[in-house]
């Protein structure tokens, strides 16, 4: 199967609120999710805030580095994929090559659409991974609710 890629263009949600639900749907289907993103502040940053969730919303995971990083669950980190995961979630600019998404079921790309370098780069990963023909999904929450705004289907 083909990985999706969904784009969300965050205007009223917080990146934090929306990497939780994410990776938490992912969870419950059963699939693995590394996390991505260029700067070590950020990957700290999530980190610590899946560490400081509510008891029943824990989020198994691990920094990248670590002697179990490929038994992680969600695994954070600015290099290679490193845990089987099936889900690839990218913050701050961070991309991914070709090989590597063929084996993936979903592709996320979350951006601040207040920021004109994010939304410019986040175009550029969209037509990126179209052109490499996979389907993809852009979603905005300028409504105040995620709204599916657009959709690519898979090239044959």
């Amino acid at each position: 199967m083909t990985a999706t890629a969904v784009f969300y263009h965050l205007i009223r949600s917080g990146r934090d609120e929306t990497v939780l639900t994410t990776v938490t749907r992912a969870l419950a289907a059963g699939w693995r999710v590394m996390i991505r993103a260029p700067e070590a502040g950020l990957l700290r940053h999530l980190d610590d805030r899946l560490w400081l969730g509510p008891e029943e919303g824990f989020l198994p995971h691990g920094l990248q580095g670590g002697p179990q990083d490929a038994d992680q669950p969600v695994l954070l980190g600015a290099g290679p994929i490193g845990n089987a995961a099936r889900g690839l979630m990218l913050l701050a600019g961070a991309g991914a090559a070709r090989d590597e998404v063929a084996g993936l079921e979903r592709i996320w790309v979350l951006f601040d659409g207040s920021d004109t370098e994010a939304v410019a780069t986040a175009r550029q990963r969209w037509t990126e991974f179209t052109g490499w023909g996979l389907a993809a999904q852009y979603w905005s929450d300028e409504s105040g609710a995620w709204v599916k705004k657009t959709e690519r289907s898979a090239a044959g």
